[in-house]
C-alpha cells in the first residue's frame, strides 16, 4: 500500500473532504483530484480500502479478500472500462478475468461450468435442458438489445432511454419470478438463481428481477474477475491516483461530526477533536444509518433523518476463511476442474435459506454458498504453492434459538464445509492449516459500515413499500455536503458507481464540467 498521510499531520483547510476510505470514497476523491480540486480523505480504520481489503487472516503469508472478491461489476463502470483515471494505464492495477467464471458442483457428481463465452455457456446448459439453453440466449439477447444500456443508464443515475419502459419493468419483478417463468430444468433455475444473488438481495422480492440477466451478462463477459494481489489493488491503485494529483489519505482519522454553519457543512470534526475546513464540499460515504447524528451546528435534516429511519441491514452473512494446502478442485467430465468461483445451493433450498433467515435461523442444508479460492488465478497471495479458500453465505445476526455466534460459529463453518467437502477434493481436515469462522456480528465488528452484519450496506424501505439498494440522492439538503458508498445508488458490490456518480454531482454544482475528467455515462 501507497504511503498514506499520518493522521496528525491534518491540513488546516481543503477544497474538498471525503469521509471514508472505502473504494467509493476514494473513487469519489480521484475525480475530484483529476478535476484540480485540493483534496483529503479520512479514514477511521488503520488501513485504507473498506471492504475492499485484503488482509492476513489465517496464516502470515495467506492474503484473504475479508470481504469483496470479485470485482466485476466495477468493469463496465467507464472508470475501469475506459481507464478514466489511469488506474490500469499508469497507477498498475490489474485484473485476471477467469474461465471458469463459475462452477456448480452438483450432488450427483456432475459440474455446471458457466464459461465467460455465450456459446459455451449455452452448450453446457444444453446438456440439462436445449430448452433453457435457447431461453438463456434469448435472455442474454434482449438484455445486449437495450437493457444493458438503459442498465447502465440507471446505474449512473441518468434518464431513461428507448426501452426505459422495458427496462422497468423488468426491474420490478423478482428474479424468483422472471426466472421460474423463463427457464424449466430445476438445475438451470438453480444457476440463474444462485447468480441473481450475488448482490445479496432476497431474489424473491419485487425490485430483484434486472438480476438475472445483468448479473449473468456481467459473468459471460468478464467471469469472475480478479483484482491481482488481493481487493486492496483497487484502492491501493486509487490512493496513487489522487496522491498523483497532489490529494491525501489519511488513515486512523474516524470522522464523529461535520460541522454546519449558516446552513452550509464548511468542516470535519476528528474523534479525537481535530478539525478541518472544507472550502468547497464535504463528501460523507459515512453510513447513512449515522450521518444524521454526525452533523453538528444544525438540526438533523429531514432527509438524513429520514434515510436513517428508513434504513434496514437487509441479508446478513456468513463468512469462512482458510490457509489451504493447495487449491481445492470439482469433479469434470476431463478430469478435476480448478475454478476461482464455484457456487451451491438449489433454488428450493436457497428458498427455504431465505425463510429461515427471516426466522432467525441459520441453514447449512442446501443453502446459497458462494466458495472463492482465488489462488487459482492468483497464486501470488499464500506461500508454497497454498491457497486462500473462503465461502460466504446468508445467515441471521441474531438466532431465534438464543445462542450466541460467539459459541456457534465454529460449528457452523464445519457444516459448511462439509458441504463443500462433500463435492471438491482438496478440502480434507488434512488440508486446511488454518481456519477462522465470521459470523454476522464478527462482520459487523470488523468494519463499522457493515451494520448489522450486512457487508454491502443494505437497504431501505420506502414509505410506499418498495425496497431500494441504494438512497436515491447524492444532494443532502445541507448545501456542500453531498452523498455517496454503498448505501447510496446503486447500492453495495464493488461498482465504483456511487463514488463516480457522487463526483459528477459535486462537480456540477462547483460548476466544473464533469467531462473533463469523465465520460457521459
Amino acid at each position: 500500500m501507497t504511503e498514506e498521510t499520518r493522521a496528525g499531520d491534518l491540513p488546516e483547510s481543503v477544497d474538498a473532504i471525503v469521509v471514508g476510505a472505502g473504494h467509493n470514497g476514494l473513487v469519489c476523491a480521484g475525480y475530484l483530484a483529476a478535476a484540480g480540486l485540493e483534496v483529503l480523505v479520512l479514514e477511521a480504520r488503520d488501513v485504507p480500502g473498506g471492504d475492499t481489503v485484503t488482509e492476513e487472516l489465517t496464516l502470515p503469508g495467506f492474503a484473504h479478500d475479508s470481504c469483496s472478491s470479485a470485482h466485476v461489476l466495477i468493469q463496465s463502470n467507464p472508470l475501469i472500462r475506459d481507464d478514466e483515471l489511469g488506474l490500469i494505464g499508469v497507477h498498475g492495477l490489474e485484473y485476471a478475468m477467469t474461465d471458469p467464471a463459475v462452477v456448480l458442483p452438483q450432488p450427483g457428481g456432475e459440474t455446471l461450468v458457466m464459461h465467460r463465452d455465450l456459446g459455451r455457456t449455452a452448450d453446457e446448459i444444453a446438456r440439462w435442458s436445449r430448452t433453457d439453453a435457447e431461453a438463456f440466449r434469448r435472455l442474454m439477447g434482449e438484455w445486449s438489445d437495450g437493457l444493458a444500456a438503459e442498465h447502465a443508464r440507471w446505474s449512473s443515475h441518468m434518464a431513461p432511454g428507448d426501452a426505459g419502459g422495458r427496462y422497468q419493468a423488468l426491474r420490478r419483478r423478482s428474479a424468483w419470478d422472471v426466472v421460474h417463468e423463463r427457464f424449466e430444468h430445476p438445475v438451470i433455475r438453480s444457476f440463474l438463481l444462485w447468480l441473481s444473488l450475488a448482490t445479496i438481495q432476497d431474489p424473491r422480492r419485487p425490485g430483484t428481477g434486472v438480476l438475472p440477466p445483468s448479473i449473468t451478462a456481467g459473468r459471460v463477459a468478464f467471469g469472475w474477475t480478479t483484482p491481482v494481489g488481493g481487493s486492496s489493488a483497487l484502492p491501493a491503485a486509487l490512493i496513487r491516483q489522487i496522491q498523483a494529483h497532489g490529494g491525501r489519505v489519511a488513515c486512523s482519522a474516524p470522522v464523529s461530526s461535520v460541522d454546519v454553519e449558516g446552513g452550509r457543512a464548511v468542516a470535519v470534526r476528528t474523534s479525537d477533536g481535530r478539525r478541518v475546513r472544507a472550502r468547497e464540499a464535504v463528501v460523507s460515504s459515512a453510513h447513512l444509518a449515522r450521518l444524521a447524528d454526525m452533523i453538528s451546528g444544525a438540526d438533523a435534516p429531514a432527509d438524513l433523518a429520514e434515510a436513517r429511519r428508513t434504513w434496514r441491514p437487509g441479508l446478513s452473512v456468513f463468512a469462512v476463511h482458510a490457509a489451504l494446502r493447495r487449491d481445492i478442485a470439482f469433479p469434470g467430465s476431463g478430469g478435476p476442474i480448478a475454478s476461482a468461483a464455484a457456487g451451491f445451493g438449489t433454488a428450493d433450498g436457497i428458498a427455504r435459506q431465505m425463510e429461515a433467515f427471516h426466522r432467525g435461523e441459520p441453514d447449512a442444508a442446501d443453502p446459497w454458498l458462494l466458495v472463492v479460492d482465488q489462488t487459482v488465478v492468483d497464486p501470488g497471495r499464500a506461500p508454497g504453492g497454498g491457497a486462500t479458500f473462503k465461502i460466504l453465505t446468508v445467515a441471521p445476526y441474531e438466532r431465534a434459538d438464543g445462542r450466541s455466534w460467539e459459541e456457534t460459529k465454529d460449528e457452523h463453518a464445519e457444516a459448511l464445509i462439509g458441504l463443500v467437502r462433500s463435492r471438491a477434493v482438496g478440502l480434507a481436515p488434512d488440508d486446511i492449516l488454518a481456519l477462522r469462522a465470521e459470523s454476522p456480528v464478527d462482520v459487523a465488528a470488523h468494519n463499522m459500515h457493515n451494520l448489522g452484519g450486512s457487508c454491502h450496506g443494505g437497504e431501505f424501505l420506502l414509505p410506499s413499500g418498495e425496497v431500494i439498494p441504494g438512497w436515491l440522492s447524492y444532494r443532502s439538503s445541507i448545501p456542500g455536503l453531498f452523498l455517496t458508498g454503498a448505501t447510496t445508488h446503486p447500492g453495495g458490490s464493488v461498482s465504483g458507481r456511487p463514488g463516480r456518480n457522487a463526483a459528477r454531482t459535486v462537480l456540477t454544482d462547483l460548476g466544473i464540467d464533469p467531462a473533463k475528467v469523465m465520460g457521459p455515462l
